[in-house]
C-alpha cells in the first residue's frame, strides 16, 4: 500500500508541474492544437515516469560476521497499537471512499446521457448523427452524435452551433473529456487535477471556436450566438457542450492575433524539469558484492570428484528456476522445489524458499526473505571419488572459499559416524534419539563439518516456549522448522509477548540462512516541498452582468440596433468582471521560490550524508 501512495504522490507532483507550465507559459498562446497535445502528454507522463528508474550499482567486498547471540537485544513487552499504526489503513479507506463516490457520479452522468438520447429520432448526415430534442439543454456532442434543440435558435444561430459541435466530433474531443474525468477520479485529492481538467475543456472550446469561425462568414454573429447560449445552464457532464462559463475568454481568443511561431520554444522548457524529476526521485542505489566468476553446469551429467553449482540470484526468473529443478532432477534424482517466491516492482527476487529432497531421505530447506533483493546463493551438488553424493546450500563467499560448509543430504551408501546429536536445540545421545517416536519428528537435518557430523532433530513437542507461542519473522507467521533455519546473524531484535503468546523477530535488511555483513544504507534523497498553493481570486458571480435578450424578430432593424448597443455595454462590463491575476501569480512565484530554497538546503544535507556513506563503504571494504 505504501508503494501505491508513493506512486500517487509522484504522479500528482508531475500533474502539478505540467499544469503550472501550461498556466504560466502557454494558456495565453493561440497554439490550441499543440496545447491539447501538451496537456494530454502531461497526463501520460505523470502515470509513466514514476515507473522509470535509473539503477546505480555500488560494488562492495563480501565479508562474513561471526554469530554473537548475547549482542542480540531481547525485550519482553506487550505491543500496543497507536494512531500511527492505523493511519495507513485510514488513509487508504479515505482514498478508496473518494474514488467510489466519484465513480458513482461518473456512472450517474452516463445514465443521464442515456436518458437524453434514449428513444430519440436520429438523422444521419455523412459521419455525424443529429438528434433534435425538445428538452431545454445546451447543445452538445458525444463522439459523432450531436444533440440540440432547434426550437431555441434561429437558423443562422443553429448553423453556427452545428459547425462548432462538428469540430468537437471530428477531432474526437470526447476522448479528452473522458480521460480528464478518469484522472479526476484517481487523483481526486490533488487540486491541480481539477484545474488541469478545466484547462483541457477550455482549450477544446478554443479549438472548436477557432475552426468553426473559419467556416463562418459573420464572426460577430458567432460571438453573439456564444452569448445567447450562456442563458442555457442545463449541460450533460461527460460531453462536449457548447456552453462554457468562461465565455469572455473564448471571445477574447476568437479576436486575438495568432501567436508567433518562435514562441513554440516554451514547450521545451518542461523537459529539464522532467529530467530533474528522474534524477532526483527515480534513482535506485544497489549495493552489489564483488564475486569471482562461479562455474555453473546446467546441461551435463557430473563425473566423480566434481562440484556443480546451480546459482540463484535476484534476477533469476521463474522459467530459469523450473529449468534448474528439471536439470537437478534428471542429473541426480533430487527433487528441488521452489516456493514462496516474491518479487519487487523491478521483478527482482526478495523472498524464496528452496526444498531439496532425494527419495525418502532427509530433506533440506533454505529460506531467504526481506524487503530488498536477495543475495546470490547456490545449490551445490558434489561427488567424491567413491561416487557418494552430497547436496549443499552455499553463499557466494562460501563458494569462493572452497565451499567448506556442507549442509545437505548424504547418500545412503556413505558411512555415517554420528558425533553429536541435538534434539530441539539441546544436546542428546544416541539413546535419546532411539527413544523418539517417529511420528513426533517434524524435521531432521544432517550437517557435515569437516570430519564431524551433527544430527539436528526438531519434534512437534518442541519445548514450552515454541509449543505455546506463535512465531513471526518480519511480520510473517512461520513454523518452528523455519525458525530453526533462520540465520542468527540476521536477527536485529526479538520480542516475546507472554500475554498474547507470540514471539516476534525482526531481522536486518535481508534474512538469509547464510552469513553476510550488512551494507550501510544510503541516505534517502529529499523530496521537493509540497503544500497548499495560493488560491486564485474568484469573481463575485452575483455581480456577473446579464446579457441582453436577443430580439425575436431579426428583421426588426430598430430592435437589432438597440440589441447591438446593449451588447457593446455588456462586453465592457464583462471586461471589468474578470479578476486581476497579477497578485495571485506573484504569490505563486514567491511560494515556489521559498520551496526551491528549502529544497537546495535539503540537497546540501543529502550530499553531505552521501559523502559519509561513501566513507563508511570505503572503511568497510578496507
Amino acid at each position: 500500500m505504501e508503494t501505491v501512495f508513493i506512486y500517487l504522490i509522484k504522479s500528482s507532483g508531475l500533474i502539478g508541474m505540467f499544469y503550472l507550465a501550461y498556466y504560466f507559459m502557454l494558456r495565453k498562446e493561440t497554439f490550441f492544437t499543440s496545447n491539447r497535445r501538451f496537456l494530454l502528454a502531461g497526463l501520460i507522463a505523470s502515470v509513466v515516469l514514476p515507473f522509470v528508474f535509473i539503477t546505480k550499482i555500488i560494488w562492495v567486498e563480501p565479508t562474513t560476521t561471526p554469530i554473537n547471540w548475547p549482542s542480540i537485544p531481547v525485550t519482553n513487552y506487550t505491543e500496543e497499537k497507536t494512531f500511527e499504526d492505523y493511519l495507513p489503513m485510514l488513509t487508504a479507506l479515505a482514498y478508496g471512499l473518494g474514488v467510489l463516490l466519484l465513480l458513482a457520479k461518473f456512472a450517474f452522468d452516463f445514465y443521464s446521457l442515456n436518458v437524453v438520447l434514449k428513444g430519440k429520432s436520429i438523422q444521419q448526415q455523412a459521419d455525424f448523427k443529429f438528434i433534435d430534442v425538445i428538452e431545454n439543454v445546451a447543445p452538445f456532442s458525444y463522439f459523432n452524435t450531436i444533440v440540440y434543440n432547434s426550437a431555441l435558435y434561429t437558423p443562422s444561430e443553429l448553423e453556427n452551433i452545428l459547425e462548432h459541435e462538428k469540430v468537437h466530433s471530428e477531432q474526437n474531443h470526447t476522448v479528452d473529456v473522458l480521460i480528464s474525468r478518469l484522472f479526476c477520479i484517481v487523483f481526486w485529492f490533488n487540486p491541480f487535477i481539477w484545474w488541469y481538467k478545466k484547462a483541457i475543456l477550455q482549450n477544446l472550446e478554443f479549438i472548436a471556436d477557432n475552426e468553426a469561425s473559419k467556416k463562418i462568414s459573420d464572426k460577430k454573429a458567432y460571438q453573439i450566438t456564444l452569448l445567447k447560449i450562456t442563458t442555457h445552464k442545463n449541460c450533460v457532464a461527460i460531453t462536449n457542450h457548447f456552453y462554457q462559463s468562461l465565455i469572455k475568454k473564448r471571445i477574447v481568443m476568437l479576436n486575438k492575433n495568432q501567436s508567433k511561431k518562435r514562441n513554440s520554444w516554451k514547450y521545451a522548457l518542461v523537459l529539464p524539469a522532467l529530467v530533474a524529476f528522474v534524477f532526483l526521485f527515480q534513482i535506485k542505489t544497489i549495493a552489489q558484492e564483488k564475486i569471482a566468476e562461479i562455474q555453473e553446469i546446467e546441461n551435463k551429467k557430473t563425473d566423480p570428484n566434481t562440484v556443480d553449482v546451480y546459482k540463484i540470484n535476484k534476477n533469476t526468473t521463474d522459467k530459469e528456476l523450473d529449468k534448474k529443478a528439471s536439470i537437478i532432477k534428471n542429473n541426480y534424482g533430487i527433487t528441488a522445489t521452489f516456493s514462496k517466491v516474491k518479487r519487487n516492482s523491478d521483478d527482482e527476487l526478495i523472498a524464496i524458499t528452496v526444498e531439496l529432497k532425494k527419495g525418502k531421505e532427509i530433506s533440506e530447506i533454505m529460506k531467504t526473505q526481506g524487503n530488498e533483493a536477495i543475495k546470490t546463493f547456490g545449490i551445490v551438488v558434489s561427488k567424491n571419488a567413491k561416487g557418494i553424493l552430497a547436496i549443499d546450500f552455499a553463499a557466494e563467499d562460501k563458494m569462493n572459499n572452497g565451499m567448506n560448509t556442507k549442509i545437505g543430504i548424504v547418500s545412503p551408501d556413505e558411512p555415517m559416524t554420528m558425533k553429536e546429536i541435538f534434539i530441539n536445540g539441546a544436546k542428546g545421545s544416541q539413546n535419546d534419539m532411539d527413544k523418539l517416536d517417529p511420528d513426533e519428528i517434524e524435521s531432521m537435518d544432517v550437517i557435515k563439518k569437516s570430519n564431524k557430523q551433527e544430527i539436528r532433530i526438531i519434534t512437534n513437542k518442541h519445548g514450552k516456549m515454541l509449543d505455546e507461542n506463535d512465531i513471526y519473522i518480519n511480520g510473517e507467521k512461520v513454523t518452528k522448522n523455519e525458525l530453526a533455519l533462520l540465520d542468527q546473524n540476521t536477527i536485529d531484535k526479538m520480542d516475546v509477548d507472554k500475554r498474547e503468546k507470540t514471539i516476534k523477530i525482526v531481522t536486518k535488511t535481508n534474512a538469509q540462512t547464510f552469513n553476510h555483513k550488512d551494507i550501510p544504507t544510503p541516505p534517502t534523497p529529499p523530496k521537493f516541498p509540497e503544500g497548499p498553493m495560493p488560491v486564485p481570486p474568484i469573481p463575485d458571480m452575483s455581480k456577473l452582468p446579464a446579457p441582453p435578450a436577443h430580439p425575436s424578430n431579426v428583421k426588426d432593424k430598430k430592435a437589432m440596433a438597440e440589441f447591438e448597443k446593449k451588447m457593446k455595454e455588456f462586453e465592457k462590463k464583462m471586461e471589468s468582471f474578470e479578476p486581476d491575476m497579477t497578485a495571485y501569480e506573484k504569490e505563486v512565484e514567491e511560494v515556489m521560490a521559498k520551496r526551491e530554497k528549502i529544497f537546495k538546503k535539503e540537497m546540501a544535507k543529502y550530499e553531505d550524508a552521501m559523502e559519509k556513506y561513501r566513507d563508511a563503504m570505503e572503511k568497510r571494504n578496507d
